[in-house]
């Protein structure tokens, strides 16, 4: 009798144990589903921007290079109207672009943050660290924006300064190939591939989820900072540049051997920022 009291215990506990594998399991299936519609929808807006600025044209430049229209305001148009527009899209590309990379960093989140909690809480906690990731990227975008009208505004007036603007641009794509093989790289890059707090549960609250958002977004920013000049450098509306910088984003942040991969594209991102400069020394 007592084995089979026994039995049936063990066979309960295999039972539940396998639900909670399931349970485990469609939750990953659910996940993975939610992260594809939401980077298909992101790209889909980011494919639709590019091709609408694309069809605005551009302003030729003494030097042979062409100014965005992104930089200026349209007809009837405000300075506030224009940052709003320009901040929407980059917040849009900008989730698109690092969705691939980030949703694992969420899932780690989810992890770590208290496991008795329900599912429903802890995706909000989820929703709220995202929304403070984002916060800190379109915070990038504000001052992008504001460092590329200034930029054009200078360009405009002064036709030395934009004779020299492709020289720059081969130089910033130099240094963020560069950048790439600096110990401040490495501590960051390291930073966003880490589970949160060294694995530790952190608490089921909005804040430290605030918090926790804000400070990978942070990190995220700065580990981005040669993949980010090289956007900005080579096209912010070239979806080729784009899909280019998404992947190697993606396969630092994911592949086993994340900083050699690091310091590899640093080398072509070097070699590209000498043939650059070697094109308009040329020209």
């Amino acid at each position: 009798m007592l084995n089979r009291v026994m039995g049936m215990g063990d066979g309960s506990s295999g039972w539940r144990r396998a639900s909670g594998q399931d349970a485990e399991r469609a939750v990953r299936l659910a996940w993975l589903g939610g992260g594809v519609l939401l980077f298909l929808a992101s790209t889909a807006v980011t494919v639709t921007w590019c091709s609408v600025m694309g069809h605005m044209g551009a302003m030729a430049m003494p030097g042979g290079w062409s100014m965005s229209m992104m930089w200026m305001r349209m007809p009837g148009q405000s300075w506030p109207g224009a940052a709003a527009a320009f901040l929407g899209m980059w917040t849009m590309m900008m989730l698109a672009m690092m969705l691939p990379s980030f949703l694992p960093m969420a899932w780690r989140f989810r992890q770590a943050v208290c496991p008795s909690c329900p599912a429903r809480r802890r995706l909000g906690l989820i929703a709220v660290m995202g929304a403070g990731y984002l916060t800190v990227w379109a915070l990038l975008g504000l001052v992008t924006f504001l460092a590329g009208v200034a930029l054009a505004t200078c360009a405009m007036r002064q036709p030395a300064l934009a004779r020299v603007v492709p020289i720059a641009v081969g130089m910033v794509v130099l240094s963020a190939g560069a950048l790439q093989f600096t110990a401040w790289k490495a501590r960051h890059l390291a930073c966003c591939r880490a589970a949160p707090e060294d694995r530790r549960t952190l608490p089921a609250d909005p804040g430290t989820a605030w918090r926790h958002g804000l400070r990978l977004g942070l990190h995220c920013c700065a580990c981005c900072a040669g993949s980010t000049m090289v956007l900005l450098a080579l096209g912010l509306m070239d979806l080729r540049v784009m899909a280019a910088v998404t992947a190697a984003i993606t396969l630092e942040r994911l592949a086993p051997a994340g900083q050699r991969i690091a310091r590899a594209l640093g080398v072509v991102v070097v070699a590209c920022g000498v043939i650059v400069i070697a094109r308009t020394a040329c020209a």
